[in-house]
């Protein structure tokens, strides 16, 4: 049995898109903080503020649904891809649409290099695509190796520029050298890949195929852990989505019920089952800080929800409380010295 017992709290909900949100992603802390970006179905992607949920800006000019969005390192720059075959690059700070990269198929990921010098995508055409950045009117570097009709749905660049994950629905992760141009390893998988996140010191990758969730050494690629959620499928979805705690402690979920799931890490319990939104589950990540989790999916919203183990969620509350409880006190000692 887990340790670990979680205070349930009702989420902070930010409306805004119309349509299905395909994914949502954090970012790093960065000198202006943390944001979170969302792709949606409705043609946009928008940033938001990644503690308070604000809305910031929407990067409009898709003619299809955007499938996938990423801010570069240091949160400048925007790309995002979309099911009119086409890759967009934008200025974050201003929404400018600064670059478009025909594909001939829909695109369903990206992203950046660490050095923000390379953009790379994948999709429906089962092709990987290198663009550098700094001589974007060339022709892109085009890697094969998935399986052909099958779509690649996760990109992931990994900190030595050199190397990146792809990864979709021929069931597998492929680790890419650049440098070599060719697939380095290769795992596989019972289902469909759809999400894989590095964690923040890029010593786990957490991996949603089918009905599981697994953890990887991002070094050794050697299974750590994995857990069947098979609770989450439903309506044609296992699971869609899946985030790691910073400290390791639990894990979040999401797939084809509707519902959000905390587990705990080390036993892989169930600890918190998040209900509220009115369809499948397509996003979910952890904020840096690891004190909030976003999820998003069919219904269009985004939900931010509090992760607070049960003690600190009390002395949280009790130090509200004392707070309030000095106000007017503290309103009636400055009264009573105004009037001496």
């Amino acid at each position: 049995m887990s340790s670990l017992i979680l205070q349930a709290s009702a989420p902070l909900i930010c409306p805004g898109h119309s349509r299905p949100i395909a994914g949502i992603e954090f970012t790093n802390e960065t000198e202006d903080g943390v944001f979170l970006l969302s792709a949606c179905h409705d043609k946009t992607a928008m940033i938001r503020s990644g503690e308070t949920g604000d809305w910031i800006g929407t990067f409009e000019g898709h003619k299809g649904a955007v499938w996938g969005a990423a801010l570069n390192p240091d949160a400048t720059k925007c790309a995002t891809v979309s099911g009119d075959f086409s890759a967009k690059v934008w200025d974050a700070l201003t929404g400018d649409e600064l670059l478009e990269f025909k594909h001939k198929h829909i695109v369903r990921a990206a992203d950046w290099s660490s050095d923000s010098r390379q953009l790379l995508t994948g999709g429906k055409e089962a092709k990987l695509r290198i663009f550098d950045m700094n001589q974007p009117n060339s022709e892109p570097y085009i890697l094969n190796g998935h399986e052909a009709g099958k779509a690649i749905k996760v990109v992931r660049w990994l900190p030595e520029p050199s190397l990146f994950l792809s990864a979709g629905d021929d069931k597998t992760l492929r680790l890419w050298d650049v440098r070599a141009k060719a697939e380095a390893a290769q795992l596989t998988f019972g289902g469909t890949v759809n999400s894989v996140e590095l964690s923040r010191d890029a010593k786990t990758l957490t991996i949603a195929a089918g009905t599981e969730v697994s953890f990887w050494d991002a070094r050794s690629y050697q299974c750590l852990k994995r857990f069947n959620l098979g609770v989450v499928e439903a309506n044609g979805y296992g699971v869609n989505s899946a985030s790691l705690h910073p400290d390791r402690k639990a894990f979040v979920a999401g797939g084809g019920n509707f519902w959000v799931y905390v587990h705990d890490y080390d036993t892989g319990e169930e600890l918190l089952c998040n209900k509220g939104h009115h369809g499948p589950v397509y996003g979910t990540r952890f904020a840096p800080d690891g004190k909030t989790y976003a999820s998003g999916g069919d219904d269009g919203t985004i939900r931010i929800w509090t992760f607070a183990e049960q003690g600190e969620a009390q002395a949280a509350a009790e130090a509200a409380a004392d707070e309030q409880a000095a106000e007017p006190a503290d309103a009636s000692a400055t009264a009573s010295g105004g009037d001496s």
